[in-house]
């Protein structure tokens, strides 16, 4: 029997409110039948978990019953602190109830693993915005903030970049998701589920209207399918390219990691000079030649032919523009 499981139990059900035996068995990765003999541990330890019949039954604790935090590991104390660090607090409005909740944390946590969390708190600091960005302004990421929560319907005008720019929507939002420093709405308009940067908002207004969000909807699973797909439309070309060993060696720092996997997954030498080529995905002809530039000399594109003019083109407006041709 492990003590760490029966703990994890009591918490699921103090924090879930009602669950199933199967439910709490997904959760801690254990089967069924051990969920059963926890939960009769529990109710024998004297702890009022209690059983509720029907369609919608399950385990539940009595009302108004609460444990305190003791029976944490040293890592699980420090693990507390890394959710709700201070920076996409503030950005959502939090940053006050995130600083009670984390006193409370700590007046309820034994003395060592006090000290231990308080620690964890002084040594770490996020900043979400990648180098030279300047943190984007999301007036509106407030209102999102308690349309997701008390599940109200939100009248937006968004900026897109496709024509018209400018749009209307009536959107159901499921969740918001901080990614590099950005903030990205994840809502439902009346056709399907979509993203939207949360900078591009010009306009929002909460509507008395209320929605129930998906039961099945996973805020984490959409995100990854989201990311798979944008990868896939992004990249809807191929190129062969030729790189020095300088160029090898500065391709980290200079172009994207999906790119540099794929030299490193279909280089072969050409030559005896250490240069090497390698298929790499590619988007449109601009945005390829404007990444590969920064490499200068110590890259060469050798396919598709109109790719490689376009790369000439563009070499021959720079020598134009600086007076060389």
């Amino acid at each position: 029997m492990s003590a760490g499981r029966l703990l994890s139990v009591l918490l699921l059900l103090q924090s879930r409110g009602r669950m199933s035996a199967r439910g709490i068995a997904d959760e801690l990765g254990v089967s069924t039948r051990t969920a059963y003999r926890d939960l009769a541990r529990l109710q024998a330890a004297g702890i009022p978990v209690y059983a509720e019949t029907g369609r919608n039954g399950g385990y539940r604790l009595l009302e108004g019953y609460r444990t305190r935090l003791t029976g944490m590991s040293e890592g699980e104390a420090r693990a507390l602190f890394f959710a709700g660090l201070p920076g996409p607090a503030a950005d959502l409005g939090l940053a006050s109830e995130v600083a009670g909740a984390r006193l409370k944390l700590l007046a309820a946590l034994p003395a060592g693993l006090r000290e231990e969390a308080a620690r964890t708190a002084e040594v770490f600091h996020l900043d979400a915005p990648a180098w030279y960005r300047e943190p984007e302004q999301t007036p509106y990421l407030t209102l999102f903030v308690d349309a997701v929560l008390t599940r109200h319907v939100v009248e937006v005008r968004y900026r897109r970049w496709r024509a018209p720019q400018e749009v209307d929507r009536r959107l159901r939002p499921y969740g918001l998701v901080l990614k590099s420093g950005v903030w990205y709405l994840v809502a439902a308009s009346k056709s399907r589920i979509a993203t939207y940067r949360v900078t591009h908002v010009l306009d929002a207004t909460l509507s008395d209207e209320r929605f129930d969000r998906p039961p099945d909807f996973d805020l984490g699973a959409y995100w990854n399918s989201y990311l798979d797909d944008f990868r896939t439309r992004r990249y809807s070309g191929r190129a062969t390219i030729r790189l020095s060993p300088r160029g090898l060696r500065r391709l980290p720092d200079n172009l994207p990691p999906e790119v540099v996997r794929a030299v490193e997954s279909t280089a072969s030498a050409v030559g005896d000079d250490g240069w090497v080529e390698a298929v790499i995905p590619t988007e449109s002809p601009e945005h390829v030649c404007g990444e590969l530039l920064r490499l200068g000399v110590d890259v060469e594109i050798v396919a598709p032919p109109e790719l490689r003019q376009a790369m000439a083109d563009t070499v021959g407006v720079l020598a134009g523009v600086y007076g060389t041709t």
